[in-house]
């Protein structure tokens, strides 16, 4: 059954109007018509609601009574990633969602090649948001990860401060005789709590930005013995979590 997430909320009589391009993928790709259902999500919750009239460009749905179990990963996963090059931060995003993060922020880090284009960043940042939502309704999420504008270096230290718990993947950290395991990080991590995961781009994060992460409040761990390319690492974090907490 297609998934589809709501603009707007349910009103009082429990109907809501799809339109948009959801609308037009319900009436002109999937041609589908009255009496037929669709799964709507609106506020966290998702619902299996029927079609009661078609529009133009979209339909009139009618909920129904008792929403369906959530697929929400348990614990609050933000993903900051340094800068990637080519299409890497699209993956990220797209298996990101797949695999129940909550959320992901972009960041200048020193060693990011890539140098974000303000110009042209509003658009990247609409399609990594479209990227996620697609991703979300393939895997029957019923939140879209927030996809942030790129942060500084300076002002990702300033956002962890509303974060319960503060990590960063440092490959130095893994190479030492005494590694942080993953598997020990987490088991100071509970349900509902929100975690924030720094990453780096391409050669990883710098000594500098190492030394400023763990003076924020971020423990470092070590995510095994291999080196990860920068759009794998968050990917085995993610797996990791789940795997410990589902």
């Amino acid at each position: 059954m297609q998934r589809y997430f709501l603009q707007s909320e349910f009103n009082d009589q429990q109907q809501a109007t799809i339109t948009g391009e959801d609308g037009k993928h319900i009436v002109r790709v999937m041609r589908m018509t009255v009496g037929d259902q669709v799964i709507a999500v609106s506020g966290g919750e998702a619902y299996i609601s029927t079609i009661i009239e078609l529009l133009e460009d979209g339909v009139v749905i009618q909920r129904r009574e008792g929403s369906l179990k959530t697929s929400e990963m348990p614990v609050h996963v933000t993903i900051a990633c340094g800068l990637p090059k080519g299409d890497k931060l699209d993956l990220i995003v797209q298996k990101g969602t797949e695999l129940g993060m909550a959320g992901i922020v972009p960041f200048e880090a020193e060693r990011s090649i890539v140098k974000w284009d303000a110009k042209k960043g509003d658009k990247k940042v609409e399609r990594l948001r479209k990227i996620a939502k697609e991703a979300a309704e393939q895997c029957h999420r019923t939140v879209i990860p927030n996809v942030a504008p790129p942060a500084s270096f300076k002002q990702l230290i300033a956002q962890s401060e509303s974060y319960d718990v503060l990590l960063f993947a440092d490959e130095e950290d893994a190479k030492s005789g005494n590694p942080n395991r993953m598997a020990e990080r987490l088991k100071n991590v509970y349900p509902e709590q929100t975690v924030l995961t720094v990453f780096g781009p391409e050669g990883g994060l710098s000594r500098n930005e190492a030394e400023a992460l763990r003076s924020a409040g971020f423990s470092p761990i070590a995510l095994g013995p291999r080196i990860l390319r920068t759009e794998t690492a968050p990917l085995y974090l993610l797996s990791a979590i789940s795997y410990e907490f589902e």
